[in-house]
């Protein structure tokens, strides 16, 4: 299964964060930092940096 789809499933409270590690095979905690850099870099796609600093 893509990994997309189930962190979507989970942001979306479809499915529990230990129910998402599971089907993932990872841990909880990485779970919850996978979200954590997916969330940072959505908000860098919607804001990007400027190029000149």
């Amino acid at each position: 299964m893509d990994k997309r789809k189930v962190i979507t499933a989970y942001r979306r409270g479809f499915i529990t964060i230990q129910e998402c590690a599971q089907i993932l095979g990872i841990d909880s905690v990485q779970v919850a930092r996978m979200i954590d850099e997916q969330k940072q870099s959505e908000v860098t796609r919607i804001y990007p940096l400027p190029m000149n600093g």
